[in-house]
């Protein structure tokens, strides 16, 4: 399945989708399958800051614990909460349901740094 393209990719496979004034954050599918099952979510707080190269949060599977890292700074505009007690969506529909969180970035300009669809598809052997 091609990668979409309406959004960004980071090498560390999150992906960076715009939503208005705000950038929605997740894994990829191919990151949450090389984890397989994804057993907790930590995610920071709305209203905290974080900044552009730095983790955001972890992720954990019955394989790992990895890192989430974000390519922009901001502020935490909305966590989905519902990955606390269903961390199995990002397993589901790491694309849609999946998501993170919401950022309001304080700078859009490192998103064109970022691999585009095709770029990601090609990084992951698609």
């Amino acid at each position: 399945m091609p990668v979409p393209n309406d959004r960004k990719y980071l090498d560390t496979h999150e992906w960076f989708k715009q939503e208005g004034d705000l950038v929605v954050i997740g894994i990829t599918p191919y990151a949450a399958d090389e984890l397989t099952d994804i057993t907790f979510v930590s995610l920071p707080l709305v209203g905290r800051r974080v900044q552009a190269g730095k983790p955001f949060g972890e992720i954990e599977s019955v394989k790992a614990t990895s890192e989430l890292f974000t390519a922009i700074g901001g502020e935490i505009a909305a966590v989905n909460t519902d990955l606390a007690d269903h961390p199995e969506y990002v397993n589901e529909d790491a694309l849609g349901k999946g998501w993170m969180v919401k950022i309001a970035p304080d700078d859009l300009r490192p998103l064109d740094s970022l691999k585009d669809g095709p770029a990601y598809d090609t990084f992951v052997g698609g």
